[in-house]
């Protein structure tokens, strides 16, 4: 393909877990953030990643240094001139996604694919913001990324041929499962896990029972490895709420609108592990 370096945009736990898999099949990394210690906190988040591989035998020393090696990490998009594919991961939020990739088509070389990770925007949005819409396509990948072996792949309405092979491809190097979705709101897999994770909160709203019998139905009944409330508190409620607005405003149906609970934790700051309070404590 003679794809070489990857850029990723933005340096959170989707970034540089994304970061981690591209380098680890062999890849040059350039990995973004305005923030200097989003990119300090992702190469400690890396090296410990790396590290229980190594505790667990999966990994030698040798490689773990030589991934860490191929991860280079900057402030400023000027470093990503001359990557070969981009994959952008910053807040799930159009208008900032749009002015990104506007930024990137006049730093990029001509021909590099840019690639998303959102998880329910609009790809063919994203497209008409980059000018190049043909090299605009979703890679959603799954979190924890190391470990979760799917990527969603999303055509927007102008993407090439060529572009969605090239994605196709880059999948089979890094050990992932590809399945293509077409571009509507949420996609395949948040089109039908946002609407059960809101259910849920409803159903803790009107006290139908608590989160911990709640979790423990989908788990022991549904076969879930993990319940849906555990699993908001994972992905974080302010994405939760993003997404479930996306689908809310893309649908204009009443079967999306965000339940009034996760509105107010999210407005209260209880967003999950990351601000240590969701439906547990952590």
């Amino acid at each position: 393909m003679g794809i070489r370096t990857i850029g990723v945009i933005g340096a959170g736990t989707m970034g540089h877990g994304i970061a981690q898999v591209f380098a680890q099949a062999g890849f040059a990394v350039r990995l973004v953030d305005l923030e200097p210690s989003m990119l300090e906190r992702a190469r400690m988040a890396i090296a410990g990643s790396l590290g229980k591989s190594v505790e667990k035998g999966t990994l030698s020393a040798a490689a773990s240094d030589e991934t860490l090696d191929r991860v280079s990490m900057a402030t400023s998009l000027d470093l990503l001139s001359d990557a070969d594919y981009l994959v952008e991961a910053i807040v799930e939020d159009l208008h900032a996604k749009r002015a990104l990739f506007a930024k990137l088509d006049a730093i990029a070389k001509p021909d590099t694919v840019v690639a998303s990770n959102t998880s329910s925007i609009s790809i063919t949005a994203l497209g008409a913001a980059s000018g190049r819409a043909d090299r605009v396509l979703g890679m959603h990948f799954m979190n924890p990324v190391p470990r979760m072996p799917l990527v969603e792949l999303i055509r927007g309405h102008a993407t090439s041929a060529a572009s969605m092979q090239a994605a196709h491809d880059l999948c089979t190097r890094l050990g992932k499962t590809p399945v293509e979705a077409a571009d509507f709101p949420g996609f395949i897999s948040n089109r039908i896990l946002l609407p059960m994770i809101n259910e849920a909160i409803y159903a803790v709203m009107e006290g139908v029972g608590t989160p911990e019998a709640i979790d423990t139905v989908m788990r022991l009944g549904m076969n879930h490895p993990m319940g849906p409330l555990t699993l908001a508190d994972f992905i974080g409620l302010d994405v939760c709420l993003a997404i479930m607005n996306v689908l809310h405003d893309g649908f204009g149906d009443s079967k999306y609108r965000p339940c009034p609970l996760l509105r107010r934790m999210v407005a209260a700051g209880q967003l999950g592990r990351k601000s240590g309070q969701g439906f547990y404590a952590y």
